[in-house]
């Protein structure tokens, strides 16, 4: 029957215990969603890697979207998945887009921060650590990995161009300085990205979450990530149109609410 009260002196002691809420001491998690398209030399290295990496107490599970690959990469897939733990799998019929990819993995992210993972091996999983602090320690919302401000190696002059052309043009309309908006390594509490009703389907994904971010006023920092680039022959899959896409999300989400 629970506790007798005999009085109402008790009775006001005992409506104060009541009151008092236990602390919840929060469990962090990241759910790594990694979009995959034709991947099939690096996805499988990719996938063990991402999910190998040490982030110390926060638990890791990883969600890859198989946006209608057209080589081995969905046979690889299928004869991995339920080998994996903390892993899922989902597979689009067609291709519709990076963006598009990472939109269906979102909802079924179950952890309290999101970061985005491409399957190509140019960044390093082994950065997760220092691109989560920021927000485990409530410093920031959103964090980005800045290649420019850590270590680059073979990108080609276009792109390092196409790049900073990108950041500089995120800058000015946003009134920050941002050294690296297109970077993959973007990690936000998972309510932060569900909130910003996401709209991309391909590359643009990028310039959309910057955009958002700034004009919305989430607090963001950038750290130093290492970055290896690749060729087109090897798989490398953004094009100089995708830039010109780039740069119409930003200006269209400064002035379109």
């Amino acid at each position: 029957m629970g506790d007798i009260v005999e009085n109402l002196d008790e009775l006001e002691e005992y409506e104060d215990e009541m009151d008092v809420v236990p602390e919840v001491v929060a469990i962090e998690k990241l759910s790594v969603i990694m979009p995959v398209y034709n991947e099939e030399t690096p996805v499988a290295e990719a996938i063990d890697c991402s999910l190998s990496v040490d982030i110390g107490d926060v638990d890791i599970e990883l969600i890859v979207v198989n946006d209608g690959s057209n080589d081995g990469t969905r046979a690889i897939l299928d004869s991995m998945d339920g080998t994996r733990p903390n892993m899922r799998i989902v597979h689009h019929d067609g291709n519709r887009g990076k963006g598009a990819a990472i939109r269906t993995g979102l909802p079924l992210a179950t952890g309290t921060m999101v970061i985005i993972e491409d399957a190509d091996l140019e960044l390093d999983p082994n950065e997760y650590i220092d691109l989560i602090t920021p927000i485990i320690d409530g410093r920031a919302d959103v964090v980005f990995g800045s290649r420019f401000r850590g270590t680059i190696e073979n990108m080609r002059w276009a792109n390092r161009l196409a790049n900073r052309i990108l950041s500089f043009v995120a800058s000015i309309l946003y009134r920050t300085w941002i050294t690296d908006e297109a970077t993959c390594y973007k990690v936000t509490r998972t309510e932060v990205l569900r909130s910003l009703d996401l709209q991309c389907t391909g590359f643009e994904f990028c310039s959309e979450v910057t955009a958002k971010v700034l004009r919305n006023g989430y607090r963001y920092m950038e750290i130093p990530v290492y970055y290896r680039g690749r060729e087109v022959h090897h798989g490398k899959k953004i094009r100089a149109w995708d830039g010109m896409d780039a740069i119409f999300t930003l200006i269209k989400y400064r002035f379109v609410k």
